[in-house]
Parts: structure tokens; sequence; C-alpha cells
């Protein structure tokens, strides 16, 4: 269910997959595997959730939480047929990756 696409500091950069649409099911599961998910009001970290909506020396401040639907696939109820949208990273949640420090990860690649 989640990919580890960029590993930092303090933080992971996840791919997660829906398997069930369940609501809330990406924030429940990283929660649980003991990873909240960053600026999370519901299952996160609140302390850091606090801290992160401040700037601290190179880390620029978080005011969201940091999911984000990169891409969504559907059938399209008139004709049928899958449908895949995208979008990219929001320019907030851009400079927060930025700003942190990467940590190299034996077999994952530094992507920039």
């Amino acid at each position: 269910m989640f990919t580890l696409l960029r590993k930092y500091e303090n933080f992971a950069f996840l791919e997660a997959e829906l398997k069930t649409g369940r609501t809330h099911q990406i924030r429940v599961h990283a929660a649980s595997s003991g990873f909240p998910i960053a600026g999370d009001d519901k299952y996160g970290d609140f302390a850091l959730n606090r801290l992160l909506q401040k700037a601290d020396g190179k880390r620029v401040a978080l005011k969201r939480m940091f999911l984000h639907a990169h891409q969504i696939t559907f059938v399209h109820p008139e004709s049928g047929k899958p449908m895949t949208l995208n979008a990219p990273l929001t320019p907030e949640c851009l400079r927060f990756l930025a700003s942190l420090t990467e940590a190299p990860v034996a077999g994952v690649p530094v992507v920039k």
C-alpha cells in the first residue's frame, strides 16, 4: 500500500495506493504504522503539527496536511471508459520538500 519515494532526515515522502476506498484509509493506516501524515489534525502528531506551522532554520512552514491525490482513475459514468486525472503537488508542498534535508536510503533513487 505504501511506497517510499524519498527519505529525509526526519520525514519520509511516500506514495500510497488505495485498496478499499474507506474514508481516511491512508491517514489511519499511516498513523497506526507510526508514520502519521504531517499536518493531519485528526490522526497526526499534534505537537509536531504545531511545530511544522512555523519555519525552523532551513525548513519552511507547513500550514496544511501533506496529503495529495496526484492521480485518480475512475470509470466515466456516461461513456463507461476509464479516465485518469493527474495533479502536480501544490507550491506549498514543493517548497516544504525542497527545504528538507535528504537522507540516502539504499535502493531508493534521489529525485530532484
